[in-house]
């Protein structure tokens, strides 16, 4: 069976974005129980208008519930489960043992999946959870593909998912405390401030004056953000990570925009698809971004840390969403400026992938020409000579 394509979608626009670049399959979080509480995240309404789209289009629906629950939850967690279960959704994702128990009392027929958070790193661990009646595991981050390929072996009825992409924490699969010392907000309750991306510095007591001074953190002279690691990579590993028995491939960034998901959600899609691996490694260099790692992928890794705080903006910037086209003129709902004789590109899934054009006329809603498109959110008609559809987008290389 050929790999899964899974994508994040932190909104019901942004599950549109991923179904629209050919993602195989989605994971969303409802309003309550997800690791991504800062996400708009889904009503109950909107998880069966996104199942009933996905089946539509013979894709899936995983819903996320993996926060390490309290007594006090499981009231709830009683009625979400049969709700998800009668929605539809195609599995639930659960990291918490009490709460994969009561999944499998109260809503029998619901798939599980265990989350990453559950922190799975040998096939032992594997082989219990299928027991329980999990039908897949995604594995912490820190296997290797010959671990990986080790736990497929000895559990081969069990589907195996990895990341292939996206922000990496500095603690053990995500299990971090710092953010509740720090701030007082739980990561493993859905609250993660990402206090590992701050800058961070000592304090000391001068002993001659008395005086407390802040003082800088070097670390190797690149700067203070010791705690702040790099992106994940695996594009050009897919092959591998198939072979030694991964069956999805998910990226990560429910925080992430809508115009990120596109670009990285695209460039997966076509490298799967037999496309041009050189034009996929570029794309995935059009966002920002920072310094790309393979993490422990292929074995032991100790440069995974991102010593400075700077990302790559990527070479383009986000322009405008597509609303629709006809008659060589594109409708878009603005972003960032853009000006005439600006040459601006297409960002699709489709044949239009790629193409440029010049935007000779520019029209406002109101059927007003001008040269300056500055009103944000507002919708321009465009010149443009593609069919380009709903949910592409517009982007603008920068000048070097």
């Amino acid at each position: 069976m050929k790999a899964e394509l899974l994508a994040p979608a932190g909104s019901y626009a942004k599950l549109q974005t991923a179904l629209h670049f050919g993602a195989d399959a989605v994971y969303v979080g409802g309003k309550n129980f997800s690791l991504r509480t800062f996400a708009d995240n889904f009503t109950e309404e909107e998880l069966l208008s996104a199942v009933s789209l996905a089946h539509s289009l013979h894709k899936k629906v995983y819903v996320t519930t993996n926060i390490f629950a309290k007594n006090t939850d499981f009231g709830m967690l009683n009625e979400y489960f049969q709700f998800l279960s009668q929605a539809g959704v195609d599995a639930a994702i659960i990291s918490d043992p009490g709460a994969v128990y009561l999944a499998k009392k109260v809503a029998p027929n619901l798939q599980i999946h265990l989350s990453t958070q559950a922190n799975t790193t040998n096939k032992y661990s594997v082989k219990f959870w299928t027991e329980q009646g999990v039908s897949r595991v995604i594995l912490a981050r820190e296997l290797s593909l010959n671990e990986i390929a080790e736990i497929h072996d000895f559990v081969p009825e069990t589907e195996l998912e990895a990341f292939v992409h996206g922000a990496m924490c500095i603690s053990y699969s995500g299990r971090c405390l710092l953010s509740d010392y720090l701030d007082g907000r739980s990561s493993n309750r859905g609250a993660c401030v990402q206090s590992c991306r701050w800058r961070y510095e000592l304090r000391a007591l001068n002993a001659t004056n008395g005086k407390s001074e802040w003082l800088p953190i070097e670390e190797d002279g690149k700067g203070t953000y010791i705690f702040n690691s790099k992106d994940l990579n695996m594009l050009s590993h897919l092959q591998e990570m198939e072979g030694a028995g991964i069956s999805s491939f998910k990226i990560e960034g429910r925080m992430k925009s809508g115009y990120y998901l596109a670009t990285v959600i695209n460039a997966y899609r076509r490298a799967m698809d037999g496309g041009d691996m050189r034009i996929s490694e570029m794309e995935l260099c059009n966002v920002a971004h920072r310094d790309y790692t393979q993490a422990y992928a292929l074995g032991k890794n100790t440069k995974t840390v991102n010593y400075t705080d700077s990302q790559s903006k990527g070479d383009y910037v986000y322009i405008a969403d597509v609303l629709g086209s006809e008659n060589g003129v594109v409708k878009a709902e603005m972003r960032n400026r853009f000006k005439q004789g600006d040459v601006l590109e297409v960002l699709s899934p489709d044949e239009n992938f790629g193409k440029t054009f010049v935007a000779e006329k520019i029209l406002t809603s109101k059927g007003e020409e001008v040269d300056d498109a500055k009103l944000v959110q507002e919708v321009y008609s465009i010149s443009c000579p593609y069919a380009v559809k709903k949910g592409d987008y517009l982007r603008r290389k920068i000048a070097k």
